[in-house]
């Protein structure tokens, strides 16, 4: 169970109840716990699923990871793949 007091300030800004204020934060901070290798995978999946090519993707998830809460390292692409690939 997230922070009550978390739960409340949702509840108190969104038309959310307290259960879906929970579900929300949880999967946000679930989210954000994500490994760089999970997130990398993840990501790289769900982008060929709509058609991008791996350059394009490439440059995309690294741009993604330094905007991330907690930033990533900067990744080369040939860290990426490797971590795509292995």
């Amino acid at each position: 169970m997230p922070d009550p007091a978390l739960v409340a300030h949702v509840v108190a800004t969104t038309s959310l109840t307290p259960g879906e204020a929970a579900r929300v934060i949880d999967d946000v901070i679930a989210f954000h716990a994500q490994s760089v290798e999970d997130y990398v995978r993840t990501r790289h999946a769900h982008l060929k699923t709509f058609g991008a090519k791996n350059p394009e993707i490439f440059a995309r998830i690294a741009e993604e990871l330094g905007q991330r809460v907690v930033a990533a390292p900067e990744l080369s692409e040939r860290q990426l793949r490797r971590i795509i690939y292995t």
